[in-house]
């Protein structure tokens, strides 16, 4: 069977890469975004797809049978459902989109597969509740996911709700139930082989990416902090370096033991009642940090932890830290690739 993928809210054509990662015969046929710098990346990488900026409440019936299109792959917006927004879900208007499509879905009979990717928490939403009324009614079976990267050899956490649908046949494993794994693997992600953050890193990376002085004095002890051997890393989020909590991980290429002995003394500066005050003991403090070498990750490396291929590229007129909000916003490859594979496995 030849796929023709219609790729809603494509960013930077995650799903794109992942249609490709899963080997599936066919082609994407359109994709549809409201940035125009992702859209920029977009045809950077893929010039001869069309891709559009579109509102997709504007999307038609009519359009998508004209596309010919039946494959549905898309990421709507998560901020309606994240724990750090307000969690209007329905209500907020990020969410207008996904309910247009709701209401669209089951009038698209060429349609007959789709898969969906959210933040963890779209769980439990209204909205989810809308998108699988809308699933049930077109006629499709359909399984729910939360699964990370981790359980798939990625050295980065980013837990994410995902959703398979087909019409044309059941699923071979049980309904009614959200999977913490894919069918068939281990349960427990910690037992699972993963590799190492040294893999991914880069030679030679330039100076700009060290963490500045202010930082380091400040908010490094909130930093999450990985070294060569390890392998995990946090979520990278849009505010990745322009924010220094709970946005991603840093860099050392000291071992855990080096970097340890210099916070240790890091930490009785910090313990002297006199140094705080102390204009050498503060300068002294600051020189031991700058030992730690610590770095933010490139773009690059980031887009290795959420399995962009080696070939994706930003055009050079994209700033880093667009390149960070465009991938915070994306998906992760391996992850949505593999679950393509399971939609349309016999």
């Amino acid at each position: 069977m030849e796929f023709r993928v219609l790729e809603l809210f494509s960013g930077i054509g995650g799903m794109h890469y992942a249609f490709k990662y899963a080997q599936l015969p066919g082609e994407v046929v359109a994709a549809l975004d409201v940035n125009t710098v992702a859209n920029a990346v977009y045809a950077h990488n893929y010039g001869s797809t069309k891709v559009k900026t579109r509102n997709i409440q504007s999307l038609s019936e009519k359009e998508v049978t004209k596309l010919g299109a039946n494959m549905l792959l898309m990421s709507p917006p998560c901020q309606p459902h994240t724990r750090q927004g307000l969690q209007r879900d329905v209500d907020d208007k990020r969410s207008c989109a996904l309910s247009h499509l709701c209401s669209l879905i089951p009038q698209c009979e060429t349609l007959e597969y789709v898969l969906m990717e959210n933040v963890k928490g779209f769980e439990g939403s209204q909205a989810r509740k809308q998108f699988i009324e809308a699933l049930e009614k077109a006629g499709y079976h359909w399984r729910e996911f939360i699964l990370t990267p981790t359980q798939f050899n990625v050295p980065n956490t980013r837990h994410r709700y995902y959703c398979i649908a087909r019409k044309s046949k059941d699923f071979g494993f049980e309904a009614g139930k959200i999977w913490e794994h894919m069918p068939g693997a281990k349960a427990d992600p910690t037992q699972q082989s993963t590799c190492k953050i040294s893999t991914i890193v880069e030679p030679n990376v330039p100076a700009e990416t060290l963490v500045p002085d202010d930082v380091l004095t400040k908010r490094v002890l909130v930093m999450d902090i990985i070294h060569p051997s390890q392998s995990r890393s946090m979520c990278f989020t849009k505010g990745y370096t322009h924010y220094t909590e709970g946005t991603g991980s840093a860099f050392t290429p000291l071992s855990e033991a080096e970097s340890h002995s210099i916070f240790e003394a890091v930490k009785e500066i910090d313990m002297d009642p006199n140094s705080t005050n102390c204009e050498a003991a503060q300068h002294r403090r600051l020189e031991l940090l700058r030992e730690v070498k610590l770095r933010y990750f490139t773009p690059r490396e980031v887009a290795r932890l959420m399995s962009f291929p080696e070939d994706f590229e930003f055009p050079a007129e994209t700033t880093n830290r667009q390149r960070y909000r465009l991938l915070g916003n994306s998906i992760n490859v391996c992850v949505v690739g593999e679950l393509l594979k399971l939609l349309t496995s016999l």
